[in-house]
């Protein structure tokens, strides 16, 4: 290939593509038309609002506006790391989401895999039913709920402490169980709405696998071990990918509705920390700047595992 060709590569390729492209969508227009409310809505919320982020190198001020807002650079970055506050936080939200990875990433893999092996529908029904029901409670119900429940005072489960002749816990108000608190709740809302992703992927697994190791003399435990779980992999890591880009994000809303002062030093994440100093102080530059660091750590942790996953297990995202 000469240098003429070199050169006239990429638009060749964009005039391929475009063509291409054009005769997809006159072939599946309707189908096009129904992609657009979906496009309009990412570009309306999620990139649009992007603009705003600018306020992070401003001082900005709600009265002047954008536009009028003085410049300051880096200086509120500069600030954000030289916080003790900050690093405090920071250590907060590492610590809150390791734990819910560790802890409750793998329990709508097993939630799925025993689902999947019951094979009485008038018994499996209510028990989907019931594991996937908490997900559609607000975290201010299921903070109200366990508030009751786990309570200093009347309790049910200190009384039961109590009936035992324990020592009554407080729950909301330790600083040792407060993040226990946090992952517990955490995996009883969300860990049975995550198992119909896998049993999505349970559902396409070719059944005639199973057939075959049962004839080879396969258990139960074999047949998940070398079938089920070689199936789920390319899902777990999607979903793990996934949850690493959410690494800092460790659960604001529900640590807003439940933590108290009392527990700032084991509970205060940088969600959190954002609301409080740009909402409660109006010091909105600072909390954008906080914002985008989270953001910038989000995307690279996503390219990172992604990129790991490709080199040492041969899958990823793209």
């Amino acid at each position: 290939m000469d240098k003429l060709e070199l050169d006239n590569a990429p638009r060749l390729f964009s005039r391929s593509y475009g063509r291409k492209l054009w005769r997809d969508i006159r072939k599946d227009w309707d189908l096009y038309i129904a992609l657009l409310p979906g496009i309009a809505f990412l570009l309306l919320f999620k990139y649009t609002p992007m603009y705003g982020v600018v306020i992070a190198f401003q001082d900005f001020n709600i009265f002047s506006g954008i536009e009028d807002s003085p410049w300051v650079g880096f200086s509120h970055f500069e600030r954000l790391f030289q916080s003790p506050k900050f690093v405090q936080v920071f250590w907060n939200t590492i610590i809150i989401s390791v734990l819910k990875i560790v802890l409750l990433f793998p329990l709508p893999i097993l939630l799925a895999i025993l689902l999947n092996e019951l094979t009485k529908m008038w018994f499996k029904r209510p028990v989907q039913t019931i594991i996937y029901m908490p997900h559609f409670l607000s975290w201010v119900i299921v903070s109200g709920l366990f508030m009751d429940l786990l309570s200093i005072n009347g309790g049910l489960v200190n009384r039961i402490i109590e009936w035992f002749g324990g020592e009554p816990i407080k729950f909301f108000l330790d600083n040792s169980v407060f993040r226990w608190l946090l992952v517990g709740t955490a995996g009883w809302k969300e860990a049975g709405w995550g198992t119909i992703v896998y049993l999505a992927a349970l559902s396409s697994i070719d059944p005639q696998l199973y057939e075959a190791a049962k004839i080879d003399g396969a258990n139960k435990f074999r047949q998940i071990l070398h079938i089920t779980l070689p199936g789920l992999v390319p899902v777990i890591l999607l979903m793990f990918i996934l949850r690493l880009g959410n690494m800092l994000e460790a659960g604001t809303e529900q640590i807003l509705v439940m933590y108290n002062p009392v527990v700032y030093n084991v509970s205060d994440v940088i969600g959190t920390y954002v609301y409080r100093t740009g909402l409660g102080e109006q010091n909105y530059s600072f909390s954008a700047a906080v914002g985008l660091f989270e953001s910038i750590v989000g995307f690279v942790l996503i390219i990172g595992g992604n990129a790991l996953s490709r080199r040492y297990l041969n899958r990823g995202i793209w």
